[in-house]
């Protein structure tokens, strides 16, 4: 896929972008090929990226007691930063990680601050951006405090019907936030 074809994707998906603002962005971003298992941002660094992917998957997880708990999952056509460190200039509470070999467009707070500064249509799509995800959290808050662990499942498999072919069941259960053998039998139970 052709960069400006991702530059087109992200217009259709989020808002509208002048072709003055697709050229600086295209100017100003950063393709990166990563193997999974590579950390884009570690806990208690400072981060001023964010990322678009175009092609695999991450994750944002905590490191709580030495056990890892998964806070979100990114896949092709959507962003991922540590939003903390990102908008607060403060280290970043959690780790992102590749979960599958990746291609990704890197953006600085610099050159997102620059364009949104230049250009309105930029500056709405941070706001999209940062609204869809924001409702997705809130709405990941909401399930953990009034579903059944069976309807949260129920309803990530709706937001990504394949995410178990590419997350592993450990993190999948730490997201829902319950245990590897209560997702097993939800599991079992649904086949």
């Amino acid at each position: 896929m052709q960069v400006q074809d991702i530059i087109d994707s992200i217009s259709n998906e989020y808002a509208p972008l002048s072709k003055a603002c697709q050229l600086e962005i295209l100017e100003g971003a950063k393709i990166l090929t990563s193997k999974k298992s590579t950390i884009l941002v570690r806990e208690h660094e400072y981060s001023d990226k964010t990322y678009f992917i175009i092609k695999g998957c991450a994750r944002a997880y905590y490191l709580k007691d030495g056990k890892d708990i998964s806070d979100w999952f990114a896949f092709e056509n959507e962003f991922i930063s540590s939003i903390v460190s990102f908008f607060t200039d403060k280290p970043s509470p959690h780790y992102i990680e590749l979960l599958e070999d990746s291609v990704l467009i890197e953006l600085s707070r610099e050159k997102m601050n620059s364009l949104s500064d230049k250009y309105h249509d930029f500056e709405k799509l941070i706001r999209v951006v940062v609204t869809k995800t924001m409702l997705r959290q809130q709405e990941r808050l909401a399930s953990i405090l009034f579903q059944k662990a069976e309807q949260r499942y129920l309803a990530l498999l709706k937001m990504y019907p394949n995410i178990t072919q590419r997350v592993s069941l450990t993190h999948i259960s730490s997201y829902l936030g319950i245990t590897l053998e209560t997702l097993s039998r939800i599991r079992s139970a649904k086949k």
